[in-house]
């Protein structure tokens, strides 16, 4: 919307400052973060109102957790909305890049909101059925690239770039709706394997998201990424304000989901982000990036995978429970501890993830 006033009344003075991205980007995280700490606790009193006794709590897991009985999830409703309002106020409405990861955000985060509601109403870890969720998300996300891959310049658009070499792609063909639709659906899903501690999840997405709003702004600009020899995307440098939201309605919701949390966010919100953070990587190009960036993310997923199927083909477990946050804590981590920890971590990796940007 703000970026309308530019043709609207190009008389006034100082309007131009509207059309440098870094400009808005910052205005979107100052948007989301006041939107969220101002009607935050209006969103939590009506959730805790409707959800009664909250979200289930796993009778499993450490005990310490029991004492979080009937905080109120959905709390990704709170990011979202600060996301979507603040991205339709500074973002070019006329960019497609901003529709398609806006529209995978919210088509995983109603996904994500139909499980939180099937769990708070029955009471039960049993929410949205797995293989039907996951078809659904498949769906979302497989249009989500067709469109990336029909906008893009060929053959880029369909290629899978590797990091660390100046001009090595791989064409994909067809098969990179398949390939980028795994990449959303697991960035998604990995995302919110990750949300199941107060804080844990929340700030390596926002680590996540200002790592890939300097990417994205760096690949949409011609003289920067030749510069530093990535491929450039005419287009994706938009979706650093829709980074920048997140970074802000992030912060916002960590001030109502610091331990101890008065909110969690649900499948609502990590499915929303994680999705979210796959269909950027995919647009600017550095879905392997991605891999490094968001590791933690990965490690807690594949934690999953190994004990599954561990336990299937052996019968017996590797780790003290899964996912791998829940494993430290058997060990004996404090909550704290094993958040402020896995957060380090978030950082390095992030730290790691951007130096592929010049070791090429």
């Amino acid at each position: 919307m703000f970026y309308w006033l530019i043709d609207a009344v190009p008389t006034i003075p100082g309007l131009n400052v509207f059309r440098y991205i870094t400009f808005r980007t910052g205005g979107a995280m100052v948007t989301a973060a006041l939107f969220v700490f101002l009607f935050g606790p209006w969103i939590i009193d009506n959730l805790r109102i409707r959800q009664g006794k909250g979200q289930p709590i796993r009778t499993d897991g450490p005990q310490t957790h029991l004492t979080k009985k009937g905080t109120p999830t959905m709390g990704g409703l709170m990011i979202l909305s600060g996301l979507v309002v603040s991205t339709l106020l500074w973002a070019n409405p006329m960019n497609p890049y901003v529709w398609i990861v806006l529209g995978v955000t919210l088509g995983f985060g109603l996904v994500g909101f139909y499980d939180d509601y099937l769990k708070v109403t029955k009471q039960s870890h049993n929410g949205f059925g797995g293989r039907s969720r996951l078809l659904i998300e498949g769906v979302i996300a497989a249009l989500a690239c067709y469109a990336l891959m029909r906008l893009g310049r060929e053959p880029l658009s369909s290629s899978l770039a590797i990091p660390f070499f100046k001009e090595v792609v791989i064409n994909l063909g067809w098969f990179f709706v398949i390939f980028g639709g795994f990449i959303i659906v697991g960035a998604g899903n990995a995302v919110n394997l990750t949300d199941g501690l107060d804080g844990l999840a929340i700030v390596p997405v926002m680590i996540a998201a200002a790592s890939f709003g300097m990417i994205s702004y760096l690949a949409g600009n011609a003289v920067f990424s030749d510069y530093l020899q990535i491929n450039y995307v005419a287009g994706t440098g938009e979706l650093a304000v829709l980074c920048g939201a997140v970074l802000g309605a992030g912060l916002g919701f960590l001030w109502f989901n610091a331990p101890p949390a008065s909110i969690f966010m649900g499948d609502t919100g990590s499915l929303a982000l994680g999705g979210m953070l796959g269909s950027i990587a995919v647009a600017v190009k550095h879905e392997i990036v991605l891999a490094v960036i968001g590791g933690l993310f990965v490690l807690e997923a594949v934690s999953v995978i190994v004990q599954v199927a561990s336990f299937k083909l052996t019968g017996k477990r590797v780790f003290k429970m899964a996912p791998i946050h829940h494993h430290f804590e058997q060990k004996g981590w404090t909550e704290p501890q094993v958040v402020i920890r896995f957060w380090i971590i978030a950082v390095m990796l992030a730290l790691l993830g951007l130096s592929t940007l010049k070791l090429r």
